[in-house]
């Protein structure tokens, strides 16, 4: 069985990475093949994981639009036939809307809607056409001569990301990471929902709330009192009820429990991040002061200004460089986004 993944096309490497990072510390069972920029399809799942697989999917991705079990592949030539091939009262109650989204193809995408509406209609009883809110999405995907014909099974809630921005959460101050890079981040760590998470630099709690929501246990600690008391406040918000969190110097960081995966966005550049110290002696310290609250075999994703050369302090404290991420913030810098594993 096949799930269709429509991936957004903002960055070109980080929506396969999360989706990739997924996979791997969910321990699921299939192949991935990238069709195109935005368009993967994992295959080769058996019948007995599919739900499951699913429904991981949807609780966790931030980069994945919309994912999508496949019916039927078929071509432009063949599709008629093989929509009437399909007993759609399988898969659509009640009411359905049809919707062809398009890569690298030129097909007349209101057409080939309203064409498999009426063919849906001619195999089905006692179901009717719903263009708003529909009970069932049938979702058709063309790449080039290819055609995916697909049904929504479980909704991927993007409006998430935009009602838990930043600037909507009652504890706001500026420079925060977006929440859908702070929930790909928590995904490049490898966590899972119940094992525990820390942000060392944790701010107004952004990648907290992330981690949080997909069921991990959360903490949190900055050497700013006001962030450490935002961070609750912002948790609290978000109905995020498993964290604690401590104003220290991430020098002084030793965990009562060795945690599960790091993800943190240093405050470089500025001399009160860490009370004393400023420049690539942030960096530097922090390495030296995380590797001992890490689990063996752990892994820490942080974001860094390009300018600091993260290799050497990497290798001096015994972390292992797995994958970097660029993405262009402005003219003068690049955010360097770096997936870290603690060896054992």
């Amino acid at each position: 069985m096949e799930l269709l993944c429509i991936q957004s096309q903002e960055h070109p490497k980080l929506p396969q990475g999360e989706l990739k990072a997924v996979i791997e510390c969910e321990e699921m069972k299939c192949n991935l093949d990238v069709i195109t920029e935005g368009l993967v399809i994992l295959n080769n799942i058996s019948s007995e994981d599919i739900d499951e697989y699913y429904q991981i999917l949807t609780r966790r991705l931030g980069y994945t639009h919309e994912v999508h079990q496949i019916i039927k592949t078929s071509n432009i030539h063949d599709l008629e036939k093989d929509l009437l091939s399909i007993d759609w009262q399988d898969y659509i109650h009640e009411n359905f809307a049809v919707r062809l989204k398009r890569f690298n193809s030129q097909v007349d995408t209101v057409a080939i809607e309203r064409r498999a509406g009426s063919l849906i209609l001619e195999k089905t009883e006692n179901i009717k056409v719903k263009l708003n809110k529909p009970n069932s999405l049938v979702r058709l995907v063309a790449f080039e001569d290819v055609i995916y014909i697909a049904i929504e099974r479980y909704h991927l809630n993007k409006k998430h990301f935009e009602e838990i921005k930043p600037h909507k959460r009652p504890f706001f101050y500026p420079g925060s990471m977006s929440p859908k890079l702070a929930r790909c981040m928590v995904n490049l760590s490898r966590v899972k929902a119940g094992q525990l998470v820390l942000d060392p630099f944790c701010g107004t709690g952004g990648i907290l709330i992330e981690a949080g929501l997909i069921g991990c246990k959360v903490v949190g600690s900055d050497v700013n009192w006001k962030m450490k008391n935002g961070t609750a406040i912002n948790l609290d918000y978000c109905g995020i009820t498993d964290y604690r969190t401590f104003h220290l110097d991430v020098r002084e960081l030793k965990m009562y429990e060795k945690v599960a995966g790091v993800v943190t966005d240093p405050p470089y550049g500025i001399s009160t991040s860490t009370g004393d110290i400023d420049g690539d002696d942030i960096f530097k310290e922090f390495f030296h002061a995380i590797y001992d609250n890490m689990a063996d075999d752990a892994y820490l994703c942080m974001a860094s200004p390009h300018y600091v050369d993260l290799d050497p302090m990497i290798n001096e404290v015994g972390f292992e460089l797995v994958e970097q991420y660029a993405i262009k913030m402005h003219r003068s810098l690049t955010r360097i986004i770096s997936v870290i594993r603690k060896s054992s």
